[in-house]
């Protein structure tokens, strides 16, 4: 199979165009790909010192770019030398423009603005480094989300993430020998979402988080009988409380935060329902 070159081009940090490219190729198995990254790409000078490699390695051009004499630029060099080249956000953007009866503002890097909402991310970001792991329980409460499981379920890479998308995560380990402290159960604010896993899966990543750390793989914490009263212990805990239940075996940590979101947005369309009828408002 032919190696594809495909160039991603963009006026900002390009992390909208790897993320689409990257969710696009999934859909190609074990397709030969080649990425060239060109982010910052603001102006034809720059444009200028990048084109030899288009032509040395031909290939597919996905772009996004804001200023008109540099997207000109390219898309005109591009038909010169015959490459196909996508503007990867026009449709959607074209799409909201008709819906939206307005046009859309073309500013590089848009989405990347340091406005309320790139501080609430941030605020969002330390809130979960510093609720890692059961840390700082007593102001749980002003939590989005907070995660329960027992050891190596995939609280913290989860939380992480979710705090990328603006949410504040709390998370703790769920031992048997050490119940959790009682405020967990009265939280009124955040969603509690309970991650489980296969016995079988979780022993072998814990074998492998041993052997990283070149400790003993025989131990209780490997052993099948004790993992398997964990998660039960887990599983009770979360069916005693009506907490939503993830399993991870199987999912990467971007499904298992997407899955959360979901029940996330599902819970707050809920509660403002609820909100509507008690003030005897009708929803938009």
């Amino acid at each position: 199979m032919a190696t594809l070159h495909l160039h991603l081009l963009s006026d900002s940090t390009g992390e909208t165009l790897e993320m689409l490219a990257k969710a696009a190729l999934a859909q190609f198995g074990d397709a030969q790909v080649q990425r060239h990254f060109w982010p910052m790409v603001r102006s034809v000078q720059h444009l200028e010192r990048i084109v030899d490699d288009f032509k040395a390695n031909p290939g597919l051009v996905l772009y996004t770019l804001s200023n008109e004499a540099t997207r000109d630029r390219l898309e005109d060099f591009c038909r010169q030398e015959g490459l196909p080249h996508v503007a990867a956000l026009d449709p959607v953007v074209e799409a909201l423009e008709e819906r939206l009866g307005q046009e859309a503002h073309g500013r590089p890097g848009g989405k990347n603005k340091m406005d309320e909402a790139y501080f609430e991310r941030v605020d969002a970001i330390q809130f979960t480094i510093a609720h890692d792991d059961g840390i700082s329980w007593d102001n749980w409460e002003q939590a989005d989300i907070v995660l329960a499981g027992v050891s190596r379920t995939s609280k913290t890479p989860t939380s992480i993430y979710l705090a990328n998308r603006g949410y504040k995560v709390a998370n703790i380990p769920l031992v048997v020998e050490s119940p959790p402290p009682d405020l967990l159960f009265k939280l009124k604010r955040p969603m509690v979402v309970g991650l489980t896993t296969a016995p079988a899966r979780l022993i072998q990543i814990r074998r492998n988080r041993l052997l990283s750390l070149n400790e003993k793989t025989e131990t209780s914490y490997v052993d099948e009988e004790k993992v398997a009263k964990e998660i039960a212990f887990a599983r009770r805990m979360f069916a005693d409380n009506g907490w939503p239940v993830i399993d991870v075996t199987r999912r990467s940590i971007e499904e298992t935060a997407a899955a959360i979101i979901k029940l996330y947005q599902e819970r707050e369309a809920r509660r403002a329902t609820s909100r509507d009828r008690q003030s005897g408002t009708k929803p938009i």
